[in-house]
């Protein structure tokens, strides 16, 4: 049997403020039923881990499909993601290969994406980013100039997926990669300088290895060296994770760039980044 929606939570009802600011429930199955029936119907976003893994894909993508005039290759998704893994990543994965392959293609990218990039859902936003990382014939600036709106989003979820979705092309494409993330390093927007850093770490969480920077991380220095100081904390954990990620397979060069930034810089930043 389905998620019933109560009927103050009807479409067209506002969402009461009380889950609009809620704190998030701490186990999965303490998720309040109001709260999944708003995910599942795209009108909420997710305020951690336990509200995301529990989401519906199959009712969330039935309201997205009819979105975009497509409620008629629902049937198809469904049966995909009933033969998918039953982990909550890579079921995500299933349905952004569908968007990609079987909409995208056939609707135009620039429309399906905006509709997804722009919807209230973190997780369809999410989306958003697969679709940019699985659109034929880009290369790594195309995708990095797409995913950075998705990259700036104020839903962790998104911005993770945003990452994600492009470690391939700059696993691929890495010198390129990389002198098109250093100019993202200036940006006043902590969340976008953090990206530059998350996305090219050599080991990184649930993703592909970049095996030349574990070998040779100094070639990531054009995005480190920039963020050294960063004030936000935010990006601070990133370049120090980025570093563990390094002293991994060359603790030598971590140590040798570790003390350059501290006889360089006095910032409580940098010393904080050196101590992570």
């Amino acid at each position: 049997m389905g998620r019933v929606t109560p009927p103050d939570l009807q479409p067209g009802a506002p969402v009461p403020e009380s889950i609009r600011n809620r704190k998030g429930a701490r186990t999965t199955r303490d998720v309040p039923a109001e709260v999944r029936a708003l995910l599942d119907a795209g009108r909420l976003e997710t305020v951690n881990l336990c509200e995301w893994l529990v989401v519906d894909l199959g009712v969330l993508s039935r309201h997205v499909l009819a979105g975009l005039g497509a409620g008629d290759r629902h049937a198809e998704l469904a049966r995909r993601l009933v033969d998918a893994p039953p982990t909550a990543p890579k079921r995500h994965a299933v349905v952004g290969a569908f968007l990609a392959s079987e909409l995208a293609v056939g609707r135009g990218f620039d429309r399906v994406f905006r509709h997804l990039a722009g919807h209230p859902s973190d997780v369809v936003r999410a989306w958003a980013a697969e679709l940019v990382g699985r659109r034929p014939g880009w290369d790594v600036r195309q995708r990095l100039a797409a995913v950075r709106r998705l990259a700036a989003d104020g839903n962790m979820s998104v911005r993770e997926m945003a990452w994600l979705a492009v470690r391939d092309s700059i696993h691929d494409e890495l010198d390129t990669a990389i002198g098109e993330l250093a100019t993202w390093t200036g940006d006043p927007d902590a969340n976008v300088r953090r990206f530059a850093s998350e996305a090219t770490r050599p080991r990184g969480v649930w993703c592909r290895h970049i095996p030349a920077l574990k070998s040779d991380p100094g070639r990531g220095l054009p995005i480190l060296g920039p963020l050294r100081a960063d004030p936000a904390r935010y990006v601070q954990d990133s370049v120090g994770n980025w570093l563990n990620d390094a002293s991994k397979s060359r603790p030598d060069w971590v140590r040798e760039v570790a003390a350059a930034w501290e006889a360089e810089s006095a910032s409580p930043a940098t010393a904080r980044i050196v101590r992570r």
